[in-house]
């Protein structure tokens, strides 16, 4: 089993968002391109574009496990329901961890607003910020699923 999570925080340190860092950091399992996967992931970032609503990080881990396990029919109800949930138990590993997936919720006791102006990435920054935790959690729970459940090609 690859160990993404350390991939993960390196490129979370590095400056990208929590949903770039755990979908890039995914690229040799997903086949994508790392440049698309960071454009791709760029909108999930602090909850949805800093709305503070699903965590990136997990917005990326149920992106990666689309590409993965996901279904394209649009009327393949067992598929739907089976991926559905497959989401609903990655999102329950995710919460067994830290209690929601809610990134407002996760950064309790932070100032938490929804302004579009990212934040400066300082020394202070990482200190405070927890994120680095959501990051780590939503991969090795990613690489958990994916070691139980090989994907079929």
């Amino acid at each position: 089993m690859t160990d993404h999570s350390d991939k993960a925080c390196q490129l979370f340190a590095e400056g990208r968002n929590c949903a770039q860092a755990v979908f890039a950091a995914f690229c040799d399992v997903t086949g994508l391109d790392e440049e698309l996967a960071l454009r791709l992931s760029s909108s999930f970032g602090g909850g949805m574009g800093r709305m503070r609503e699903v965590c990136g990080a997990c917005s990326a881990m149920f992106m990666v496990a689309g590409i993965l396990y996901g279904y394209s029919s649009e009327d393949d109800d067992a598929s739907k329901g089976a991926h559905y949930k497959r989401i609903q138990l990655l999102a329950g590993e995710f919460k067994k961890e830290h209690e929601t997936i809610i990134c407002r919720e996760l950064l309790k006791g932070l100032s938490v607003t929804s302004t579009p102006q990212p934040e400066k990435r300082t020394e202070t920054y990482y200190k405070a910020r927890p994120c680095i935790r959501f990051v780590r959690t939503a991969a090795e729970v990613l690489d958990r699923y994916i070691a139980e459940n090989p994907p079929v090609k």
